[in-house]
């Protein structure tokens, strides 16, 4: 059991639940102890995509916490809340309703690399304090400006409100982000580009990293394939979370090697982070410079031969 099962995280659960669900799940099935941890905190607000790392795949989370993320999310006009979600409390409003043609007009601005400001109901730390934990004190406190990447911002086809010169109460919104965005200060920052507040009333995560929703199980899923002891019809394996870093075959005694943490002399590969295999089975990612492969990350794995 070392690989990924993805989770259609539900709205109400936070992601350590959705990880304690998991190892519940395992219990139940008789698959005995793995390490399980999640890649990519989901609010209890939100729901959608949730990667979860079995065994040696929870060596890979921090690379999953790095990757690119897509979402749909509506933002709700007339009303800023202090969480920026639909959780919070008012702290600011208008009557301004924007129509269609201004959201488009206004959606290219933060389209590409921009800095926004994250909400101070954030897990980012302060002075060596949780954002929301001094937000939620009532403390006064600068949140500084960030870099990030939005790849794309569009309104879905699916979604899309009849053209017209009403005002629009709200709107639904796809975009796909790199690391480090909030989805619920880029709803804040379009609102007041459009001359009016919102909140985001609605988020949904369609894709983490390689993972998207058709590979997503959901909770009621989950447990029934663990009382049917079958959760290996849900895993993914180890390697789904590589699939940008080309694979270098090595032989069993290269193998043997990397396990033991030395290095390879004379191979040739492509510069930069690759995955070690022997055969099928993942040994470890490497680096490889000047025909050196080092390892960065071993896997502790072994095939049905080898046990």
């Amino acid at each position: 059991m070392h690989g990924w099962i993805i989770i259609d995280k539900p709205v109400g659960p936070g992601s350590t639940q959705i990880v304690s669900a998991v190892k519940r799940a395992l219990r139940t099935g008789g698959y005995g102890r793995y390490k399980v941890g999640h890649g990519g905190t989901l609010d209890p607000l939100a729901s959608g995509v949730l990667p979860v790392a079995l065994g040696e795949a929870t060596k890979l989370s921090g690379r999953m916490l790095d990757a690119d993320k897509a979402y749909d999310f509506t933002i709700g006009f007339g009303v800023e809340t202090d969480t920026l979600d639909a959780e919070g409390k008012a702290v600011a409003v208008s009557g301004v309703c924007p129509t269609l043609d201004a959201i488009e007009a206004v959606l290219p601005r933060f389209t590409g690399a921009i800095e926004q400001v994250p909400p101070a109901y954030s897990a980012l730390k302060i002075d060596g304090q949780r954002a929301y934990d001094r937000a939620r004190a009532g403390e006064s406190f600068e949140m500084k400006t960030r870099a990030v990447t939005i790849h794309s911002l569009t309104i879905p086809s699916s979604s899309a409100p009849l053209r017209g010169n009403e005002g629009l109460n709200e709107i639904t919104l796809s975009c796909s982000v790199s690391k480090g965005t909030y989805i619920r200060s880029l709803a804040r920052d379009i609102a007041r580009a459009l001359g009016t507040v919102g909140h985001v009333t609605m988020l949904r995560r369609t894709k983490a990293g390689p993972f998207i929703l058709s590979q997503a199980i959901s909770l009621d899923k989950l447990d029934e394939l663990a009382k049917g002891r079958q959760l290996e019809k849900a895993l993914l394996p180890l390697t789904a979370g590589l699939d940008d870093i080309p694979a270098l075959s090595v032989t069993p005694d290269q193998a043997r090697a990397l396990r033991e943490g030395r290095r390879l002399i004379g191979i040739a590969a492509p510069t930069g982070l690759n995955l070690a295999i022997d055969g099928d089975m993942p040994v470890a990612l490497v680096e490889v410079e000047d025909r050196e492969v080092r390892v960065v990350r071993g896997f502790n794995m072994m095939s049905k031969e080898d046990r």
